[in-house]
């Protein structure tokens, strides 16, 4: 059957079709660019609401969707669709999250599953057998809880720890 298929071209992504019409972000972590010392592992390449999707037919005409990344590379980057997040701000309203913070929330929850690769590789014709963003982010579950970065939940204690205090004040 090897004689039927096709190779597709790196910069179209399979997805399923419920994701092809969806209005989630498209998010784009870059792994294995950042050289030096940084705490990061990912990055944020690109996040946004657009999409291109294009619809192939195989031989026995059923339809494949893909997402159109121009740049994508298999080696390098992984591909995360996220719903619209928000978050309190002071006065307790939500604010939705922009493309950028809720890639870099999910760049967070999976930075302990990146695969430690040099920043270079050999030139060849085959990509490798393991993605380089090795973790899941369980996608049967209806929620998920996301701890925000360090930095932010030293702010964070520092105000519930003043709340405890009015609390006992009380």
């Amino acid at each position: 059957m090897l004689v039927f298929e096709t190779k597709m071209p790196r910069h179209l992504i399979p997805i399923h079709p419920d994701n092809a019409t969806g209005k989630d972000w498209i998010i784009l972590l870059e792994a294995g660019t950042i050289v030096g010392p940084s705490p990061e592992k990912l990055r944020v390449a690109r996040a946004t609401l657009e999409r291109k999707v294009v619809v192939k037919y195989d031989m026995f005409l059923r339809p494949a969707h893909f997402l159109v990344v121009e740049d994508y590379d298999p080696r390098i980057h992984a591909v995360y669709f996220c719903p619209q997040l928000y978050k309190h701000n002071d006065e307790k309203n939500l604010v939705p999250l922009h493309g950028e913070e809720i890639g870099r929330l999910i760049a967070h929850a999976l930075e302990k599953g990146v695969k430690q690769r040099p920043h270079w590789y050999e030139p060849s014709a085959k990509l490798p057998d393991e993605p380089i963003i090795k973790g899941s982010m369980e996608p049967e579950l209806d929620s998920l809880v996301v701890e925000m970065p360090a930095r932010n939940v030293a702010a964070s204690a520092g105000a519930t720890q003043k709340s405890a205090a009015s609390a006992s004040a009380r």
